[in-house]
């Protein structure tokens, strides 16, 4: 630690990070419903509840908390106006030479390996979800950097529970077997 400065705490980022979310209109749910649809056709048994726990466990990383907060933040900050031109204008056309948005949620996938980063690929390219809504701008608000951070947390929490596939079958259990209480 280098002396004279304030860290903050792992709770009041991962606060910070779910209030960003909830602020901007996305809950844990409609990240886990993503995940679900990416992992029940692989997962005997998967539940919503299983994806809501990898959802949550993703937004206890530091790499994720901090995109959803730069970016959430320059979301905002682009809805008063408040940016220089011309990135004023990029950020509210979402123009799609841009990248910007798709290189910091990229940035934190790599986070959860390959499987991640083909998974966000995917969810970037057809926008399943919550992710359609904000992209293409149902209700208010910018979200530019939104959409492609949603894609982010959605591609880890599915890539946890790819990795948590391969250890239940080597253990010879399936999804509901953890549901039913029949392991571990």
């Amino acid at each position: 630690m280098v002396a004279g400065k304030n860290i903050v705490h792992s709770d009041v980022v991962t606060a910070a990070a779910k209030d960003a979310l909830l602020r901007r209109g996305v809950k844990i749910e409609d990240i886990a419903k993503i995940v679900y649809e990416m992992q029940v056709p692989y997962n005997k048994g998967l539940s919503l509840d299983q994806c809501i726990d990898s959802v949550e466990n993703v937004l206890r990383k530091r790499e994720l908390q901090h995109a959803i907060l730069v970016g959430v933040e320059l979301d905002e900050i682009a809805e008063r106006g408040q940016l220089s031109a011309p990135l004023q204008q990029i950020v509210e056309s979402d123009e799609g030479l841009f990248g910007v948005d798709e290189t910091i949620a990229l940035g934190a996938v790599y986070t959860y390996g390959s499987i991640a980063v083909t998974t966000f690929g995917h969810l970037d390219k057809n926008k399943i979800g919550i992710i359609n809504d904000l992209d293409t701008k149902k209700g208010i608000g910018i979200h530019t950097f939104l959409d492609d951070l949603v894609a982010s947390v959605a591609a880890c929490a599915a890539s946890r529970i790819a990795h948590r596939t391969r250890d239940l079958q080597e253990a010879g259990l399936t999804f509901e077997d953890v549901r039913n209480g029949n392991s571990e």
